[in-house]
């Protein structure tokens, strides 16, 4: 695997039209085929894998993407598909919605891998170009975000055995049960967890990445694990609505809670000490990234296929940094 400055001093040529085809770049144009004449406009469409303010992000760096290409004559028309909730099926009719309308480039962030491919391979075949962000779906496609939601979980399970002194019991929001990036993250943290036999995982619900259900689950769960000492919440949504609920029952310092991203609400329980440790994503960057690299698709270049974004633990010492 190159390394990412490798891949973003390529990328920085390849957006600029200073380079085409090299050994640093593995999805595009064949080898020796010709650049494409540069469009005056294209037309970008983001598909997520649900509403929710954490992809409010993804789309502020799409937009700045797009702003620097309208300085360059290009006009970038990004627009965004947004399920209102996750929905394998409304997922899906929204992606084949798009290939129908034939953009110049299909964005997407798996939700079902297993559905998502089929639908996705199609996209190709049809001529759109399409790139993956955030949840990562199949190596055939080009992916921008955070692969490895595995090391999350497990480096965040580790960080929760110290903070309840390696004992005790703890639950699992785990998010949505087909999305990718939340089955690797709770596997992570599973297998991290099985490293400490004195703790004891007594729960694992589902809230399908919903802020309302991931509070309501965590009422019941503390009603009944009186003694529960720590959550871990695998998406932006169940942090939140862990925190709300630890707050209210007047439990903060009692229940550690872990868990993923770094809404303003996130940010402000850590500051508080309600979330003990976040681990942050940079959404920005994925937005950013997935439209250059779709612009430089359409002038025939080629692309990295894993742009690794990264994560950080953002806990109440470091917040402020």
């Amino acid at each position: 695997m190159k390394s990412l400055k490798t891949i973003l001093l390529g990328s920085l040529l390849l957006s600029a039209g200073l380079c085409s085809t090299t050994g640093v770049f593995a999805a595009g144009a064949d080898q020796g085929s010709l650049i494409h004449p540069i469009a005056k406009s294209m037309t970008i469409v983001f598909i997520p894998k649900v509403i929710h303010p954490w992809y409010e992000v993804v789309k502020a760096g799409s937009l700045f993407a797009a702003a620097e290409f309208k300085k360059q004559g290009i006009n970038i028309d990004v627009q965004w598909d947004q399920p209102p909730q996750a929905d394998v099926s409304d997922h899906n009719q929204r992606i084949e919605s798009n290939i129908g309308k034939h953009p110049d480039g299909l964005a997407v962030s798996c939700l079902d891998p297993a559905t998502n491919v089929q639908i996705l391979d199609e996209a190709v075949k049809a001529g759109v170009n399409v790139v993956t962000f955030n949840s990562f779906c199949a190596d055939r496609f080009a992916f921008v975000g955070q692969k490895d939601s595995y090391q999350d979980g497990f480096d965040l399970a580790e960080f929760l055995a110290k903070q309840v002194g390696d004992t005790g019991k703890v639950g699992i929001l785990s998010g949505s049960l087909t999305a990718q990036d939340h089955i690797q993250r709770i596997k992570g943290f599973k297998a991290a967890m099985a490293k400490h036999p004195n703790i004891k995982i007594v729960f694992e619900l589902p809230d399908n990445d919903d802020l309302d259900k991931a509070v309501s689950l965590t009422e019941s769960a503390l009603q009944a694990n009186p003694d529960l000492v720590g959550i871990f919440g695998c998406n932006a949504s169940n942090p939140i609505g862990a925190a709300r609920a630890v707050q209210n029952a007047k439990l903060v310092g009692k229940v550690k809670i872990v868990g993923l991203d770094d809404l303003p609400e996130t940010i402000q329980f850590v500051k508080d000490g309600v979330i003990t440790a976040t681990m942050a994503q940079r959404q920005w960057e994925q937005g950013y990234w997935a439209v250059k690299y779709l612009v430089a698709k359409n002038e025939g270049h080629t692309i990295p296929m894993d742009h690794e974004t990264g994560s950080r633990i953002i806990t109440k010492e470091n917040v402020g940094n």
